[in-house]
């Protein structure tokens, strides 16, 4: 059954052929069947309205349009000639929802017309015997009211249909632009991903070139001091791995919750550690922490984080020999503050504004990225005298 279900609605002109030549067989055999009674009329012209109102029924679904004329034509045929009206009649109602189903706007007005005035057309016609003036119009009404039903029933299929299709046209859109938020999403992630690797790579790796020329250099006289430059060396090794796997668990999987990750995002706790460190590596750091601290939303820790690596990592690598810096945390009420400066003579002042801490664009670029992801604001320039300045402002809550 559900294959004859299928057929038949793969091939919808068969199913209509088959009921007209139904409906014309009716209609033959309604009038061949009424010889004993009064004449009819032109026989001859009611058998070809049969035939052209048949022919309405089987290619109503092709072309619509020009059915709907045919069937005003024949009926108008009937009404000139004296045919009257025989089961092939019952075409006009199919064409009429036809066309309100699926023809222009033009050709549903004009059958919805030509359904009305047709029972009074045929009533003053073919008027009812013994009927008074009231009986006739009871009549014309009661006839009118299929042909109205019958418009009805496919002006509401069509508004349905056209209904549907919006919302089929709504979810495609919504389906498109919910692909591309997820587009620009992977790209934001991976423009992040790449910041991330940017600080990690550039700080740690500039710090373990620093550490390994010290250690090459006495190696021999102070053995001990190349030790421990050594292990400096596979210390800050090992962070930078564990954060890049933690940065790459990110990327291979597209999940951001902590269980996806191999270690904690570094926060602000972690600042001095970072300080220590550069301390180690040979760079003189004066750090110090103003205000009451407090818990700082996660974007917030890492963004100051990463700004204190940056700024220490160009420090290190454009600063010269004997340079010097500070790192300034001031907690306020209503954000944190960051100023990172060094006395560094060793570097044209354009190399800081261009390169950061790569000498490509990168550095400076990032740090501006990442406090405008969490509303803040960032100044940074060379100071008078020599040396550079790194000025931060990170709000506790994101500018609406």
């Amino acid at each position: 059954m559900q294959r004859l279900y299928d057929f038949l609605r793969r091939h919808p002109t068969w199913v209509d052929g088959f009921w007209a030549v139904i409906l014309l067989g009716i209609s033959v055999a309604s009038g061949s069947g009424m010889n004993g009674s009064p004449p009819r009329g032109n026989e001859a012209v009611s058998l070809g309205c049969a035939v052209l109102l048949s022919l309405v029924v089987a290619l109503r679904r092709r072309m619509p349009q020009k059915m709907l004329l045919l069937a005003i034509g024949a009926g108008l045929a009937q009404l000139v000639f004296g045919a009257r009206v025989n089961p092939s009649d019952f075409a006009m109602l199919v064409i009429i929802y036809t066309v309100a189903v699926s023809g222009p706007r033009w050709a549903s007005r004009l059958a919805l017309a030509g359904g009305l005035c047709a029972a009074p057309l045929a009533e003053l016609r073919w008027p009812t015997m013994s009927s008074s003036g009231a009986g006739h119009v009871a009549i014309t009404v009661f006839q009118m009211v299929p042909f109205a039903l019958a418009w009805v029933l496919g002006d509401s299929l069509r508004t349905r249909r056209a209904y549907l299709a919006q919302l089929e046209e709504r979810a495609a859109r919504l389906e498109k632009e919910r692909e591309a938020q997820s587009k620009v999403a992977v790209a934001a992630e991976r423009a992040r991903i790449a910041r991330e690797l940017h600080d990690v790579v550039a700080h740690n790796v500039s710090v373990m070139v620093v550490q390994a020329d010290g250690a090459a250099y006495v190696l021999d006289q102070a053995p001990d001091q190349a030790k421990k430059a050594l292990e400096t060396i596979s210390g800050t090794g090992r962070q930078a791995l564990a954060e890049m796997r933690r940065l790459l668990g990110v990327l291979r999987t597209g999940e951001h919750e902590e269980g996806g990750e191999y270690v904690p995002q570094p926060d602000v706790e972690q600042i001095e550690d970072l300080v220590e460190q550069v301390r180690t590596a040979g760079l003189p750091v004066d750090f110090k922490v103003e205000g009451t601290a407090r818990p700082l939303p996660s974007g917030v820790e890492l963004t100051a984080y990463r700004i204190v690596q940056e700024a220490l990592t160009n420090t290190r690598k454009h600063g010269g020999p004997n340079a010097g810096a500070s790192v300034r945390l001031v907690y306020f009420d209503d954000g944190l503050g960051l100023l990172v400066e060094d006395d560094g003579k060793g570097a044209p002042h354009e190399l800081y504004e261009d390169g950061g801490a790569d000498g490509r664009g990168h550095g400076l670029i990032g740090m501006r990225e990442r406090i405008g992801m969490v509303g803040g604001t960032l100044d940074a320039g060379p100071r008078p005298g020599g040396g550079f300045r790194i000025s931060a402002l990170l709000p506790l809550k994101p500018a609406q």
